[in-house]
């Protein structure tokens, strides 16, 4: 006899500040106190939740290695004096490993399985590089027929930039416009309700001395949105990737540091606690595409999650489709006649930053409240990820 599913709904949503690496404002900051802030930050939300229900946390990292690794969910969950009671499991699908934990978590409570769960992502670019310390890819990877598996992200934008035909003119374009929201949206207060401002410590010796001096500040505000961006400096800028290609540091995300977190219940941990919704998590797809051209992946992924929905594209009020470069946001959108004022509206990764495993998560929050705050029904949050794939997931305002 199959079981009829339950609701699984957002009670809290919130992320840090995105900061710019290697030499921004969490350079210094370790990602596991990065995913401590948000998830007392979270709890801070409800405060009538008895944490003892809260069954397991699952947390997104494109890199568990170093200062994220030793399973820094179960790390973080006794760091931030949740019950130790609360378990903790690290998930890895790159880009979309913070959506891929939030849909873990609701599969769960969905499937009667939990009734109370976190999800989260944290990422710091900073102190662990793309490809992690010691990267070691398999050398069956470079044969012919697996090469695209060791393509860099950036060459892989180039093979979309060329496939779908899409210039590097419309590729500034896209970037400045992705600043000019994210710089609106900053000054309009857009980002206020789902970001958590965090506390850094700067810590200095005086040799001769021998003292230790120490400064401490709170930080906001993401820190890559940029109010000097202009067409005409975007267009002095080289490709990176390739000779004669049209991919710059200037049309592709950020790399950043970050974290994000929410909490999601079932309906009658909602009613036992007296929570207020922020939303309902209604679906969740992923899709393989050839690893070359990796880019491309929400495309396959947002009809699918669509399907599983029952919805239809055009009743999708706000998407967070992330930047991870100019081309393949472009593509994406051509290919599936995206509304562009439905896109990014308060700009994407490349004004923002892209933390990796934290985007997804942090993006999560981003919608939830943005429905909210508009007065929207749906959203959607989709990435490209590498080696082929793409995630998407649709939530409802409730």
């Amino acid at each position: 006899m199959s079981k009829q599913l339950q609701e699984a709904y957002i009670v809290a949503a919130t992320r840090t500040p995105i900061g710019k690496a290697p030499r921004g404002m969490f350079r210094n900051t370790r990602p596991d106190d990065l995913l401590v802030r948000v998830l007392q930050a979270a709890l801070g939300q409800v405060p009538g939740l008895d944490p003892r229900v809260i069954e397991d946390a699952i947390v997104g990292c494109s890199f568990p290695e170093a200062e994220q690794g030793l399973n820094v969910a179960r790390m973080a969950v006794l760091l931030a004096g949740l019950p130790k009671s609360v378990g903790g499991a690290t998930v890895n699908r790159y880009c979309a490993s913070g959506l891929t934990a939030v849909a873990m978590a609701a599969d769960r409570i969905r499937t009667g399985e939990a009734q109370c769960m976190i999800a989260a992502g944290t990422e710091s670019m900073s102190l662990v590089p793309m490809m992690g310390h010691w990267p070691s890819i398999n050398p069956i990877a470079v044969a012919d027929e697996n090469i695209g598996m060791a393509y860099g992200m950036g060459l892989t934008a180039e093979k979309v930039a060329e496939q779908w035909k899409v210039s590097r003119e419309d590729q500034d374009r896209f970037a400045w416009a992705s600043h000019q929201k994210a710089i609106a949206g900053q000054l309009a207060g857009e980002f206020v309700a789902e970001t958590t401002p965090i506390e850094i410590v700067e810590r200095s010796a005086d040799l001769t001395s021998g003292e230790v001096s120490e400064k401490r500040r709170w930080v906001a505000q993401d820190e890559g949105a940029r109010s000097d961006s202009s067409l005409e400096a975007l267009a002095q800028l080289r490709p990176v990737f390739a000779a004669k290609g049209s991919v710059t540091a200037g049309n592709s995300s950020q790399t950043s540091d970050g974290a994000g977190a929410l909490i999601l219940a079932s309906e009658d941990i909602v009613k036992r606690f007296g929570l207020t919704p922020l939303a309902r998590f209604v679906s969740f797809a992923v899709r393989g595409v050839p690893p070359e051209i990796m880019g491309i992946g929400p495309k396959e992924a947002i009809p699918a999650a669509l399907k599983s929905a029952g919805l239809s594209l055009n009743q999708i009020d706000w998407i967070e489709l992330n930047e991870a470069f100019a081309a393949q946001s472009l593509a994406v959108m051509r290919d599936l006649e995206l509304d562009p004022q439905r896109v990014n509206p308060i700009g994407g990764a490349i004004a923002l930053g892209h933390p990796l495993g934290a985007t997804g998560a942090i993006r999560s929050a981003t919608v939830v409240h943005a429905l909210r705050r508009r007065d929207l029904r749906y959203g959607m949050v989709t990435m490209c990820v590498g080696t082929g794939m793409g995630a998407a997931g649709i939530f409802e305002r409730v």
